[in-house]
């Protein structure tokens, strides 16, 4: 008997005589416009719920559905990098403006230049190499054996080949350059590493305050208009990554076109050519399904481990996991499932632990060394902190980057609460500083945090009793806290010499300011008014972020050893 369709509400789709398929199967249903793929989310007897991955206008009881025997996959092989795709991993370029279902064509029939590198007659595991794909981007796009295949290698030539064409026989299997996986599950791997290797992001608050390692976790909550879009695009612009993954989920699709047009224009520092070559970009906008946007994350986090897997470093950025937890709640809704805090299906913590918990650096099968590292987005509405989203994320994450409103309000980017982000690996990093040249970065950072923290209490305290009732050691406090506000952790993302910065510039800004700091502190104590110092022009040290070019730690040092004797030669 043909499993028919019995009810549509909305995205959740009823099917009749559906005998045999399991949950998280897809299958097709066949409408009058097109045919939808949907994923099996519950079953009893032969009736089963489907969530479908298309608009669902057109679809209509009596409408047939066909099994489809595999689960929800994406396509993973050479083609990915410089290209934007759906939540299904199906490719957008060429697409019409306005999708509607079936409108998505599929992946196009290129050939791409094969060149093996292993012989024939031998035996291979899974995670082995079989050879490379030239001009598949700004990286060597490395083709492996896939997970659960092993035996004698057959490799053919090197030459033109299709991406769904096989290219060697491992055993009794064809591999070809294209293979697909299931996005809900990891790949495997074969052990987990111990990270401590910093991900540098080329932004002062998050690289000194509150760095992240290479294959950790960070959630960034905020609410509307304090920079988060912004900031989660400085990281995908500039920091040491070999792929980025932004996957856009329920965001506006200007911000989404913003994005493209920045990393089209953008050169990469690391190779020569554009920003976007070693991008892969996953667009699920405000007014696309609501399941595809649910399925885009796993799209995402699936993508950077077929590239962790080559002995890459990815970075999946996810904006925001708010959308992608509202499509959660709005079909758990239509499926009648009991609500838990604010509506969300009670499920929300295992969900956002099994997205966060595929970061890591790992042994991948075949020996190499490499890392997913996810970065997600928090919009709680209102700024609330409190909500679901954003108190459940803070459990599953490593760094917490807070954006503050009043920073934002006050003009001061990247918006970054010093009080209210942390940091759980600093540790660790600042072990790695020490082995790597840097044995004083972790005492930095405490004392740049100590004053951050005092600046605050003194401040508080200032607006009750007035700043000239302070003493004098007290007010240096505050102008300590005001230089490091100013001169070290506000950056200008329109600013050539301010977008990007270097760890080494980064340490050269926060020595020269607390010298300064230091240097007031001793005229202070030497007897010279706390007032005339807060009068004093910090102009060389305030400006030497936006006048010095990224990297020129000496300019930085330079003009702090400037201001230091400007300050000593008007004192006593």
């Amino acid at each position: 008997m043909t499993a028919m369709v019995r009810r549509v509400n909305g995205p959740l789709i009823e099917v009749d005589d559906l005998a045999g398929a399991a949950v998280a199967e897809l299958v097709e249903i066949t409408s009058a416009a097109a045919a939808i793929p949907a994923e099996v989310v519950a079953r009893s007897g032969e009736h089963a719920i489907v969530q479908a991955y298309e608009y669902t206008g057109g679809v209509r009881p009596g409408d047939p559905v066909r099994q489809l025997n595999r689960s929800l996959s994406a396509p993973l092989g050479p083609g990915l990098l410089g290209g934007v795709f759906d939540g299904l991993l199906r490719p957008l370029a060429g697409g019409p403006a306005w999708l509607a279902p079936g409108s998505i064509a599929p992946a196009d029939g290129r050939t791409w230049q094969f060149v093996p590198v292993a012989g024939d007659a031998r035996q291979a595991n899974a995670g082995d190499m079989l050879g490379v794909v030239t001009a598949a981007g700004p990286i060597e796009h490395r083709v492996l054996v896939p997970p659960g295949v092993q035996g004698a290698v057959s490799v053919r030539p090197a030459g033109a080949y299709r991406a769904d064409e096989p290219i060697a026989q491992v055993g009794t299997v064809d591999v070809a350059l294209r293979t697909w996986w299931p996005v809900r599950r990891p790949r495997p791997c074969t052990t987990r590493l111990a990270a401590a290797d910093p991900l540098l992001t080329g932004q002062r608050v998050l690289d000194l305050l509150f760095p992240l390692i290479k294959g950790g976790t960070a959630a960034v909550p905020g609410g509307f208009g304090t920079g988060k879009t912004v900031l989660l695009q400085q990281v995908a612009k500039w920091s040491d990554a070999d792929v980025i993954v932004y996957v856009g989920c329920g965001e506006r699709g200007n911000e989404l076109v913003d994005v493209l047009d920045e990393l089209r224009d953008l050169p990469d520092p690391r190779t020569g050519g554009r920003l976007a070559d070693r991008t892969v970009i996953i667009a699920n906008t405000s007014n696309m399904p609501i399941m595809a946007r649910e399925a885009s994350i796993y799209t995402g986090v699936t993508v950077a481990e077929f590239y962790r897997d080559m002995g890459y470093d990815a970075v999946v950025i996810a904006d925001s996991t708010s959308r992608w937890a509202e499509a959660l709640r709005e079909f758990a809704s239509r499926s009648g499932d009991l609500p838990a805090e604010e509506g969300y299906p009670a499920g929300l913590a295992s969900a956002l632990a099994a997205f966060y918990e595929r970061a890591g650096r790992v042994s991948t099968l075949g020996g190499r060394s490499g890392s997913v590292t996810v970065i997600g987005a928090v919009s709680p509405p209102g700024g609330d902190m409190t909500e679901p989203v954003t108190a459940q994320t803070q459990r599953f994450v490593r760094s917490l980057w807070t954006l503050d409103r009043d920073l934002a309000y006050a003009r001061h980017y990247p918006a970054v609460s010093w009080s209210g982000s942390y940091c759980r690996d600093a540790e660790a990093i600042g072990a790695w500083y020490a082995a790597n040249g840097d044995p004083g970065w972790a005492a930095r950072r405490g004392r740049a945090s100590a004053v951050l923290a005092d600046a605050d209490r003194i401040a508080a305290l200032a607006e009750l009793v007035g700043l000239e009732s302070l003493p004098g050691l007290e007010r240096m406090t505050l102008l300590g806290g005001r230089l490091l506000r100013e001169g070290v952790l506000q950056q200008s993302a329109l600013s050539a010499n301010d977008a990007t910065c270097t760890s080494a510039k980064a340490a050269g800004l926060l020595d020269a300011t607390l010298s300064v700091m230091d240097e007031c502190v001793e005229l202070v104590a030497a007897g010279v008014a706390a007032a005339t110092l807060e009068q004093a022009d910090f102009g060389p040290v305030l400006r030497a972020r936006e006048e010095t070019g990224p990297d020129d730690a000496d300019g930085v040092r330079a003009r702090g050893e400037l201001m230091r004797r400007r300050l000593h030669e008007g004192g006593p």
